[in-house]
């Protein structure tokens, strides 16, 4: 059974009002030097990638206007794979 995707697309949106609260204020020297609000902005974006990809096989109608979703499962992957190469500059500009 698949979880619903009213839940998921919830998890995407407060997911991304979450990170756009932690950077609030800050500019990319700011968030660079803040390793707390890089955490959390980074589990924030595994979650919207996660919820994405779980959506989008059961749901592709629902995840089709999800603009660059490709990009974002993939930097989910990142984030969660290849955690010991991520820097917050490419973070950053995708927050």
């Amino acid at each position: 059974m698949h979880p619903d995707p009213r839940v998921l697309l919830a998890d995407v949106e407060q997911a991304g009002e979450a990170i756009e609260r932690f950077t609030e204020g800050m500019d990319q020297a700011a968030y660079a030097s803040d390793s707390r609000t890089q955490a959390a902005v980074e589990r924030k974006f595994e979650i919207i990638g996660e919820a994405l990809n779980i959506l989008s096989p059961p749901n592709p109608e629902l995840a089709k206007p999800v603009p660059r979703k490709r990009k974002v499962i993939d930097f989910r992957n990142l984030l969660i794979h290849g955690y010991s190469s991520v820097n917050p500059e490419p973070v950053w500009d995708d927050a």
